[in-house]
C-alpha cells in the first residue's frame, strides 16, 4: 500500500505548467494576403488568434507564416500556392498549422490567385477555416482500417494437412474445458494396414479422410484436432464418462477394418490437477497400451498421478535415445556478406514408424513441461561436439531448451564434451529459444556467459515472437538473433512486417548483434533482406533440412 507521503510525492505537476488547449476558432473569417510587389504579407486578428499569437502584434512576414505550417506539409502547400499561382485558378488543400504553443490543428486553405489590371497574377489570397474535427475523425478511422488489416482475424490456426485445430489451439480448448466442467479427452493413432513403404503424401491423404469422416460423426459441440503425426483428438467437453466411453467404441469400430486404430480416453473433472498437457499425455500412453495389449481402446477413468506421469515419460525418453529413435538434420544458412553457407542448423527429428522423421516439437513440449527434456538436450549437444570434431571450422548451431539452459548441469557437460573431443569453441553457437520457459534465469546467465568465456556463441531463436525478446538482449550476451519466420515468409508483399523487420534489424544493430532471417523462400524476399541489412539467411531457397552425414556438410 502506497503511504501519504508517497503519495504527496507522485502528485502530477499543476495544471498550469501544460500548454493551455486552444480555443475553438470564432466564426470571423480567417485569411492572409500576398502580394508579390514588396513581398507583403497580411493577415486577419482571426488567423492570428488560430497560430495562437497576439492580433496586435506587428511584422508579419511569409517567413513567419510558413513555420507556422506542419514541417511534413511544407512541400504540400508550396505545391498548391505554386499551382494556383501558375494556373489562375481556385486550388483547395487540407494542412496542419502548428501553433506557438507546439501543438497543431488542422485546416482547409482555399488559395486565390489575385491579378492586377492586366490580367498578371500579383499576388494570392488564402481563407482558412478550423477542419480538426473532421480530420481527426478522418485519421481515426483510417486508423482502425489498418488496425483491422494487421491483426490477425483469428486465433484458431487449422492443421494445413487435416483442417483441424493444431495441437497448441487444442491445448487451449482443452484448458478452457477445465474450467467449466467434466468430459473426456480421445486420442486415436491412425495408420495404414500396409506399414511397409507407405509414403508420407498416402499418410496425409489418409488423415484428411479420416478428418472428414469425424466431421461428419461427431457432434459440432465436441471439438476435433490433430496433436501427433498420425494422431487425431476428440474433445469430449460437458459430457458424462458412459457417453464418452460410448462414443469413443462407435468412433473406433468405425474405422477398424479399414485402418489400424488404436484408442486412448481419459477421464476429466473440472479443475483437475492435470492441464492440457498432462491430459494429453496421458491419452497418448492409453493409445499406446492399447497397441502392446493388441486392443481397439484403454481407458483411463482416474487421472494418472503426476509422478507416475512423470515417470512413465522419462522411461520413454530413455527408450528413444536407447533405439535411437531420435535423429539430426541439418539446414545451411548462407551469409550474406560472403554469399556462402558459412554454418549449419542441426534440428532434432523424431523417427515415426510409419512415416519417418517427424518434428519434435509434440515429444520436446511434453518433456520440457514434465521436466524430462534434459537428456535430449545432451544427446543433441554431444552429436554436434562429434560432427564439430570430425569437420573442424564447421559452424554448427545448437537449440536448447529453456529448461535445461537454466539448469546447472548443462554448463558442466558442456565443458566436458569440449575437452572430451577438443572441439574448437568458435564452432558452435546455441540457440535459447525466445519463447521457452526458462526455469531459472540465474542459472540461464551463468550459462550464457561460461559458454562465452569458453568461446562459443550465444544466439536467440523466434525473435520478435515472444513477450521476452528485448528483455532478452539485454539479460544475455546474445551475439545473434533469429527472426521470426512468420514475419518473413510475406515480407515482400506485406508492408507491415517490412516495417516490423526494419525495426528488428535497426535495434540488434545498434546492440551489435547480428541477425538470421528464417523462412527465405523466393529471390525477391533475399533481395530486400540485403537492402534492410540482415546478416544471414536461411530457408527452403537456400537449402531444405537434410539427414546429417558424418563429413558430408556443406560449406559454401
Amino acid at each position: 500500500m502506497t503511504v501519504p507521503e508517497e503519495r504527496e510525492l507522485w502528485t502530477p505537476a499543476p495544471p498550469h505548467t501544460l500548454p493551455e488547449p486552444r480555443q475553438p476558432a470564432d466564426d470571423r473569417a480567417a485569411w492572409f494576403t500576398y502580394t508579390a510587389a514588396g513581398d507583403q504579407i497580411v493577415w486577419s486578428a482571426a488567423l492570428s488568434a488560430m497560430v495562437g499569437r497576439a492580433p496586435t502584434e506587428k511584422g508579419m512576414t511569409r517567413q513567419i507564416l510558413a513555420r507556422h505550417v506542419h514541417r511534413d506539409d511544407h512541400a504540400k502547400a508550396l505545391g498548391a500556392i505554386t499551382e494556383a499561382w501558375t494556373s489562375q485558378n481556385t486550388v483547395q488543400i487540407t494542412v496542419r498549422l502548428m501553433r506557438t504553443d507546439g501543438g497543431w490543428f488542422d485546416v482547409d486553405c482555399i488559395l486565390e490567385p489575385m491579378a492586377g489590371p492586366d490580367g498578371t497574377v500579383r499576388g494570392i489570397r488564402g481563407t482558412v477555416r478550423d477542419v480538426s474535427a473532421r480530420e481527426r475523425a478522418r485519421r481515426e478511422s483510417a486508423r482502425l482500417t489498418r488496425r483491422g488489416e494487421t491483426v490477425q482475424a483469428s486465433l484458431v490456426e487449422p492443421d494445413p494437412a487435416t483442417g483441424l485445430l493444431t495441437r497448441a489451439r487444442f491445448a487451449d480448448e482443452i484448458d478452457r474445458a477445465l474450467r467449466v466442467a467434466g468430459g473426456a479427452l480421445l486420442v486415436l493413432r491412425v495408420q495404414a494396414e500396409e506399414t511397409d513403404g507407405v509414403r508420407p503424401e498416402h499418410n496425409a491423404d489418409l488423415l484428411h479422410r479420416i478428418a472428414r469422416l469425424f466431421e461428419e460423426q461427431v457432434a459440432p459441440e465436441h471439438l476435433l484436432g490433430r496433436v501427433g503425426p498420425n494422431e487425431i483428438a476428440v474433445l469430449f467437453a460437458r459430457t458424462t464418462w458412459r457417453s464418452a466411453r460410448e462414443q469413443a467404441r462407435v468412433l473406433v469400430d468405425g474405422l477398424r477394418g479399414s485402418v489400424c486404430v488404436w484408442g486412448g480416453l481419459v477421464r476429466f473433472e473440472r479443475d483437475a490437477e492435470a492441464g492440457s498437457h498432462g491430459l494429453l499425455i496421458d491419452a497418448e500412453q492409453a493409445w499406446r497400451q492399447s497397441r502392446e495389449a493388441e486392443r481397439p481402446l484403454t481407458l483411463v477413468a482416474h487421472p494418472v498421478p503426476v509422478r507416475d506421469r512423470q515417470g512413465s515419460y522419462r522411461s520413454r525418453v530413455a527408450d528413444a535415445l536407447g533405439t535411437d529413435r531420435f535423429t539430426l538434420y541439418s539446414q545451411p544458412i548462407l551469409e550474406l556478406q560472403s554469399n556462402k553457407v558459412t554454418r549449419h542448423e542441426l534440428l532434432l527429428r523424431v523417427l515415426d514408424e510409419s512415416d519417418g522423421p517427424q518434428s519434435p516439437i509434440q515429444v520436446l513440449d511434453a518433456a520440457e513441461r514434465l521436466d524430462a527434456v534434459f537428456d535430449i538436450d545432451l544427446w543433441v549437444v554431444e552429436r554436434a561436439m562429434r560432427l564439430a570434431a570430425e569437420q573442424p571450422g564447421l559452424c554448427l548451431q545448437v537449440n536448447l531448451s529453456g529448461r535445461s539452459v537454466g539448469d546447472p548441469r548443462l554448463t558442466t557437460e558442456v565443458e566436458k564434451l569440449l575437452e572430451r573431443y577438443r572441439v574448437d569453441p568458435a564452432q558452435l553457437t546455441f540457440e535459447i529459444t525466445e519463447t521457452a520457459l526458462i526455469g531459472n534465469l540465474s542459472e540461464a546467465r551463468r550459462f550464457a556467459d561460461r559458454v562465452r568465456d569458453l568461446g562459443c556463441g550465444l544466439a536467440l531463436d523466434d525473435f520478435g515472437s515472444g513477450y521476452a525478446s528485448f528483455r532478452y538482449l539485454r539479460l544475455f550476451p546474445i551475439d545473434l538473433v533469429k527472426i521470426d519466420g512468420e514475419y518473413v515468409v510475406d515480407l515482400v508483399d506485406n508492408p507491415q512486417d517490412q516495417v516490423l523487420v526494419r525495426a528488428l534489424v535497426q535495434v540488434c544493430q545498434a546492440y551489435g548483434i547480428h541477425t538470421v532471417a528464417e523462412f527465405v523462400q523466393d529471390e525477391a524476399t533475399l533481395r530486400m533482406l540485403r537492402e534492410l541489412g540482415v546478416d544471414y539467411v536461411q530457408g527452403y531457397l537456400i537449402g531444405r533440412p537434410a539427414p546429417v552425414l558424418p563429413g558430408r556438410l556443406r560449406r559454401s
